[in-house]
């Protein structure tokens, strides 16, 4: 696989280059800039080289537009917006007219139901854009669409910077942990992360389950969940993995019962109870296997972080901000909170861009993405 480090001297030539700008919005305003400003590293080194940056992303579903993302890289970089159809004959000329040192993005390359069937013709119009070709979008690398897995057949292709930090950081996890190695897995979408589960739990030395894929398993050992979120349909997995010692179960929660936050164990969660974190004594557990780790894995939140639960994550983050072991974060909700929590001196801490990617990744030691860069 060639990284930016063997690209040659561009002397004007385009890059194409895919990037997640896929971010969250609290009402009009871009909430999460991690993934956009992840690409500056990538951008910087092609326009260094004297190449033109072309890049190519996708924000929510076909409506989605990335003009507030041009907004947001208009103010790093020299930037031209390019909205017309990409089928359009009239996209070359508007590429002759960027000035030398600008940066393009086109509009929301998801617009067309082309990008996600990968059609050969949809492909090799967009490589026709462009000399070289660069994936530098780790988080959408698990998806055979057009921008990740088409251009590369036709372009010779490179990752970029973000996706070759992602590897590096990732790699050494599935080939050979260090250990103690505690596995920390949250949120919800049981589906996504029984492969995971069942992977680590071979792997690691603890494997410890929060978030609302916890509830499935109290609700599976008997206990009462109440009005909480459960995925129902996984109890034989569940009872599969209960075999092993090494997979943990916090021993208190915090439930809103009536409106008020009350702190129980399991075997005290009442009918109507909404199971919203896990508790201070099973934080001040997991707190203590951090401190004799040598690694941690986390993915997923430990409580319900669209309603602001976050206590019980920011404290594990902040345990692990403390302490002096690798960690790799999952990204999403967790990389959020996390990265509130950290500072840049903590060089043993890597906070993924991915979420679906991380887990495919952990799971299967690459991605359909990474393996068409060759």
């Amino acid at each position: 696989m060639n990284t930016l480090t063997t690209l040659p001297k561009l002397s004007g030539a385009r890059v194409l280059v895919r990037v997640d700008y896929n971010v969250p919005f609290k009402g009009s305003k871009i909430a999460d800039t991690r993934r956009i400003d992840a690409s500056f590293d990538t951008i910087r080194t092609i326009l260094k080289k004297g190449g033109t940056p072309v890049l190519l992303a996708h924000l929510g579903d076909a409506t989605g537009s990335l003009r507030p993302v041009a907004t947001y890289l208009s103010k790093t970089f020299p930037l031209v917006f390019i909205t017309c159809d990409v089928t359009d004959n009239n996209i070359i000329e508007l590429f002759a007219q960027v000035p030398k040192g600008a940066v393009i993005l086109l509009e929301n390359i998801r617009r067309y139901s082309e990008e996600e069937k990968n059609t050969t013709t949809f492909a090799k119009r967009l490589a026709s854009f462009g000399t070289y070709y660069v994936n530098d979008a780790f988080s959408v690398s698990h998806r055979k669409h057009a921008t990740i897995v088409g251009i590369p057949k036709y372009l010779p292709s490179f990752a970029g910077v973000q996706l070759t930090k992602e590897i590096a950081a990732l790699a050494p996890v599935v080939a050979k942990p260090a250990h103690p190695f505690i596995f920390i897995l949250g949120g919800a979408k049981f589906a996504t992360k029984i492969p995971l589960i069942s992977r680590f739990i071979e792997v690691a030395d603890s494997v410890i389950i929060a978030g609302a894929l916890l509830n499935s398993f109290y609700k599976t050992l008997g206990f009462e969940v109440g009005d909480s979120v459960v995925e129902d349909g996984y109890e034989r997995q569940i009872k599969a993995l209960m075999k092993y010692p090494k997979l943990l179960l916090p021993v208190d929660v915090i439930v809103l019962r009536s409106a008020k936050k009350v702190v129980c164990t399991p075997e005290e969660i009442q009918k109507h109870d909404v199971i919203v974190d896990i508790g201070p004594q099973s934080v001040d557990l997991i707190n203590e296997k951090i401190a004799k780790a040598k690694l941690v894995v986390w993915n997923g939140p430990t409580g319900w972080y669209e309603k602001g639960f976050t206590k019980a994550t920011t404290d594990i983050a902040t345990a692990i901000a403390k302490s002096s072991i690798k960690a790799v974060i999952g990204g999403g909700d967790t990389g959020v909170v996390v990265e509130r929590a950290l500072n840049e001196s903590h060089k043993k801490i890597f906070v993924s861009t991915g979420g679906g990617a991380t887990i495919d990744f952990l799971v299967n030691g690459s991605l359909v993405g990474i393996a068409a860069l060759g």
